[in-house]
């Protein structure tokens, strides 16, 4: 069964400048925060989202964007019975037919929520872990 899609989680993007980036954005836009945890990385913030900036030619730098699954092993199954070749790392990133990097989570373990009357028009049913609950606790955008 394929998995359903919830969401886009995040997108990542490369930039020759991590700081002219923050720069830029932030003087358009207002992020509800900019995390700087990672080296050569920045996460603008949108409440539950993010736009992960990095430096040109970090490890984690290639970009991509992130959609978001109810099951994130069934999306796994579902890309190897079709072939499709999963990105060697810890995570769950593989190319569509064009090259574009695509990265899958799970939309129990991740801060990315959705409003009980969406899922319920989407017909999901679903909850978050612990951890992701703390981490929106942490941001203010859960009780």
């Amino acid at each position: 069964m394929r998995p359903r899609l919830v969401g886009i989680n995040h997108v990542a993007l490369q930039v020759d400048d991590l700081e002219a980036a923050v720069e830029f954005y932030c003087a358009l836009f207002h992020p509800t925060a900019v995390d700087r945890s990672e080296e050569d990385a920045a996460f603008l913030e949108i409440g539950d989202q993010f736009v992960a900036l990095f430096e040109r030619g970090s490890s984690e730098g290639e970009p991509h964007f992130g959609l978001v699954v109810e099951d994130k092993e069934a999306a796994r199954l579902v890309l190897e019975q079709a072939g499709v070749e999963i990105v060697p790392g810890h995570r769950l990133d593989f190319r569509d037919p064009s090259g574009n990097r695509v990265q899958i989570v799970q939309y129990d373990q991740i801060q990315f929520t959705k409003p009980e009357r969406i899922l319920d028009g989407m017909d999901l049913s679903l909850g978050k872990t612990d951890a992701a609950l703390d981490e929106l606790r942490e941001k203010g955008l859960a009780d």
